[in-house]
C-alpha cells in the first residue's frame, strides 16, 4: 500500500459539502471526501441514498439529467472539475464510467472497443488498442479469434468486460462503476472483481455495490451513505467515510453498524 504522505497529489478527487438537487429537491447533501489515488473506493448504502449520484459528479454525467444542479466543491487534481472553463466531455473521456446493466453498441467486439479512440480522433493504432484494452479486461482470450462478431452476442460477464475494455481505450485515468455485477452471475462477478484488483494497480476505481461481501472484498476505502425523509423529500447523506476493515470492523456510528450487520436497508 501507498507509503507516501497523504497530501495534494495523493488524491484524485476532493469534494467539500457536496449538494445535489434535482428541480428544486435536494438528492444528496454535505458529501465531505477525498478520493485516493490508485485504490478502489466503495460506496455503499440503503437504496436511495445517493450513492449513483454522487458517482456521476464525479465525471459530469448529472450534466445530462434536466433540472440537475450540483452546489459546493468538487475537484480534480486539484482543479475545479465544474468550472466555466471544464469541457464536460473531456472529463468523461479522462474518467470512464461502466453502467449498472452491461451496454455494448450494436457493432462488433473490435468496433466496440475502437468507437471511442475513433469519436476522439486519437492518433493511435487501433489494432493494438484493441487487443492492448482486450487484454486488460480479461477478455482477449474469450474473443481474439471472433472480433468481427457482434459485442450483444456475447455472455452478460463478457459484455461487461467488453464494456470495461471499451473505457479503457480511451486510456482514462479513473473508472467509475456503477453496481457493475448486479445484473451477472457468481462465476462472473467474481471475474470483474479480480478484474477490478487488477486494474487498481493502474487506474483509481470508485464501485457503487449493495452487496456487502464485495465492497469488504475488493475495496481499499469504503464511504457509507445513509438517507432521511425531509418532508416527503428523501435526503442522502455521507455518514462514514474510512479505510474498508475500519468500516466492516469498528466503525464509529451505529447507523454504519446496523448496515453493515444487516440490521437494515
Amino acid at each position: 500500500m501507498q507509503t507516501q504522505s497523504l497530501n495534494q497529489t495523493s488524491y484524485v478527487f476532493r469534494t467539500e459539502n457536496l449538494n445535489v438537487y434535482y428541480g428544486s429537491n435536494l438528492a444528496v447533501k454535505n458529501v465531505t471526501l477525498n478520493i485516493p489515488a490508485r485504490q478502489i473506493t466503495a460506496f455503499i448504502g440503503p437504496s436511495g441514498c445517493g450513492k449513483s449520484t454522487i458517482l456521476r459528479c464525479f465525471n459530469r454525467t448529472n450534466d445530462l439529467i434536466p433540472g440537475a444542479r450540483v452546489e459546493g466543491k468538487l475537484t480534480y487534481h486539484g482543479k475545479d472539475l465544474y468550472a466555466k472553463e471544464v469541457d464536460p466531455v473531456a472529463v468523461r473521456r479522462r474518467i470512464g464510467m461502466v453502467f449498472q446493466k452491461p451496454n455494448p453498441f450494436p457493432k462488433s467486439i473490435y468496433d466496440n472497443v475502437a468507437y471511442g479512440p475513433r469519436v476522439l480522433g486519437m492518433k493511435v493504432d487501433l489494432d493494438e488498442v484493441v487487443e492492448t484494452s482486450l487484454r486488460r479486461a480479461a477478455l482477449w482470450d474469450e474473443v481474439k479469434d471472433k472480433l468481427k462478431e457482434n459485442g450483444q452476442s456475447l455472455s452478460g460477464g463478457q459484455q461487461q468486460r467488453l464494456c470495461i475494455a471499451r473505457a479503457l481505450a480511451v486510456k482514462p485515468d479513473v473508472i467509475l462503476m456503477d453496481e457493475p455485477c448486479s445484473a451477472l452471475d457468481p462465476i462472473s462477478t467474481r471475474r470483474i472483481e479480480e478484474l477490478m484488483k487488477e486494474l487498481e494497480e493502474e487506474y483509481t476505481i470508485i464501485i457503487v455495490t449493495h452487496n456487502m461481501q464485495q465492497a469488504s472484498r475488493v475495496s481499499d476505502m469504503t464511504a457509507f451513505f445513509s438517507v432521511e425523509l425531509v418532508g416527503s423529500n428523501r435526503v442522502g447523506e455521507l455518514m462514514e467515510f474510512d479505510r474498508t476493515e475500519v468500516i466492516f470492523n469498528s466503525p464509529t456510528k451505529q447507523a454504519t453498524r446496523d448496515y453493515v450487520e444487516g440490521r437494515f436497508g
